[in-house]
């Protein structure tokens, strides 16, 4: 510090700088952002995960909680867990499903840059974390504008929004109020891999079987690649 002698009448930074008030809009911090953070989990969570998830940032002052759904199969976890919110008095009010997998690790402020790109009117949006592996495929999958119904991996842009026809759900913000069209089958997410009558073969992962059939309803998703997620290989200790 150098010495002064203080004369001014200080107002404060955030008084005076004119883009104050378009970032707080842009936060989208003074809305309800209630959140309700659910995991699959096989029971056990890598220490290494779990240190990362104690650094996450919710939105200030508003409600975020968490629920783990022990011991059951990803698509059906995610189903029930999401019907049983949609039907509790309390939960189903809340705005913002975020889904958290037990070897995924989002940035401090993920919870937060995913809330303000949300406000784009888009009902889903992601964090960027690729799969595991040297080969590792970015999961976001094709641009709706090329391809309409197609899931092949896009190629990241550099810390934007980018729209896309699906996303994994390792760090994903979804609205509650999407959940609630009638529109959409049940269960919401499936695991397939199967024989269809005249179709061949059809194979879904659970996040893609959502976006499949969410699609179609005029639904739109994007993946917010300043979110970089890391991805855990609890065997090799490794970090995609």
């Amino acid at each position: 510090m150098k010495p002064q002698i203080v004369i001014e009448d200080y107002k404060g930074v955030h008084n005076t700088l004119p883009e104050t008030n378009e970032r707080l809009v842009r936060s989208a911090a003074y809305k309800d952002c209630s959140t309700i953070c659910i995991v699959p989990t096989r029971g056990v969570i890598p220490a290494k995960v779990v240190q990362n998830w104690m650094g996450m940032l919710p939105m200030m002052n508003q409600k975020f909680i968490l629920i783990f759904m022990i011991w059951m199969e990803v698509g059906e976890a995610y189903s029930q867990c999401i019907e049983m919110i949609l039907t509790h008095p309390d939960l189903q009010n809340w705005k913002y499903i975020l889904t958290l997998e037990e070897d995924n690790m989002p940035p401090p402020d993920g919870v937060i840059k995913l809330v303000e790109s949300i406000q784009h009117e888009y009902s889903a949006v992601g964090g960027l974390y690729w799969t595991k592996g040297e080969g590792g495929q970015p999961m976001i999958y094709c641009d709706p504008a090329v391809m309409p119904r197609n899931f092949i991996p896009q190629i990241p842009r550099v810390d934007t929004l980018q729209e896309c026809n699906g996303l994994g759900m390792g760090f994903t913000l979804f609205k509650i109020s999407m959940f609630k069209d009638k529109r959409l089958p049940r269960p919401l997410f499936r695991t397939v891999s199967e024989i269809v009558p005249n179709k061949g073969g059809q194979t879904f992962t659970q996040d893609l079987w959502f976006f499949n059939n969410a699609l179609p309803l005029g639904y739109k998703f994007a993946c917010d690649t300043r979110v970089k997620v890391g991805h855990y290989d609890i065997d090799r200790d490794i970090v995609w």
